[in-house]
């Protein structure tokens, strides 16, 4: 979440005349994050003020956008704690403002946690074994909605060519060995749906051990279940150097399967979905710190603290 494309005051105030949300009170950029531009929304409608989060998409065409918003809505309305998008006057969630596709949803109570506890992990386990589940309604419902994964195998393969040549000999062997893994890796027989696909620390709000709320559903797709939580497991539950910590770790697996129990089959791939989770955001921080998008708030993660899980999770892998 950085500020790519700036929005005037009054640029938003005309935008904003389509919702019955009240006057614009405060605009303000939010710095975290790299995909798309975000700022904070506040308004006043018959005296009372109301926060939201404006989000202009960077690289996604409006038609390309109905399924997150589609997805959102239907994840609030099956009570999982998520941002719901906010409608105009005609009904309608999605706009151009200011050149890019923008939409408006509400802002949720909480704060994002630095260094998580066993029971915070235990919590993030349960709520995404939920939203498993209320995804596969979703599916049912809306099964002509386009859910690529924007960053799946296509993608890793297409970027991994781009970030090769900037490399080190040694990373570059360890990129060209786990694209040869990936590629012989069978998913055919694990369950699948929709993921959240970017379950990191900073997109779960917390008050205190309770989940105030998930957000950035932008990268959601439809994909192995199992990989959704290996994403957040490398985030979650590692050590500074990267190695899992076993205490949270287990937390949330477990808290996770007393939800939605895995398969046999998911347990045998469990650490082969560690290691392309790991994979995926390497090459993700790669790309964004040799190719770096020019914006006025951005905030760049460094690319070696996944080569570190990359290289770990390769080990435990082989080990097993």
């Amino acid at each position: 979440m950085s500020v790519f494309t700036s929005v005037s005051i009054p640029q938003l105030q005309t935008w904003l005349q389509d919702y019955a949300i009240g006057e614009l009170v405060e605009l303000k950029g939010i710095s975290s994050g790299i995909t798309n531009t975000n700022y904070f929304v506040t308004t006043q409608h018959n005296g009372i003020q109301n926060k939201f989060v404006l989000t202009l998409f960077e690289h996604n065409a409006l038609e390309e956008l109905p399924y997150f918003i589609d997805l959102m809505s239907h994840l609030a309305a099956h009570d999982i704690p998520c941002p719901k998008p906010i409608a105009d006057k005609s009904g309608n969630s999605l706009h151009m403002l200011n050149g890019k596709p923008a939409a408006l949803i509400s802002c949720l109570n909480g704060w994002d946690v630095e260094t998580p506890n066993v029971l915070q992990c235990a919590a993030v386990g349960a709520v995404l074994a939920r939203m498993h589940i209320a995804g596969q309604s979703f599916e049912a419902e809306f099964p002509q909605h386009d859910s690529h994964n924007q960053r799946g195998m296509d993608w890793r393969v297409k970027t991994a060519a781009q970030v090769l040549p900037h490399l080190s000999t040694t990373d570059q062997q360890l990129l060209k060995e786990t694209l040869a893994f990936q590629a012989e890796f069978d998913t055919s027989q694990l369950p699948m749906g929709v993921i959240h696909a970017d379950l990191f620390r900073d997109n779960v709000l917390f008050d205190g051990n309770e989940i105030g709320g998930l957000i950035d559903f932008y990268y959601a797709c439809h994909d192995v279940l199992a990989y959704d939580l290996a994403i957040a497991v490398n985030d979650w539950c590692v050590n500074a150097d990267g190695s899992l910590d076993t205490p949270r770790l287990e937390a949330m697996l477990n808290a996770y399967q007393a939800v939605r129990p895995f398969t046999a089959a998911e347990h045998a791939a469990w650490p082969a979905l560690l290691r392309i989770a790991a994979l995926r955001f390497w090459l993700s921080r790669l790309y964004d710190q040799i190719y770096p998008q020019a914006g006025e708030l951005t905030h760049a993660k460094d690319p070696n603290h996944f080569q570190r899980i990359l290289k770990l999770r390769t080990h435990l892998a082989e080990s097993i």
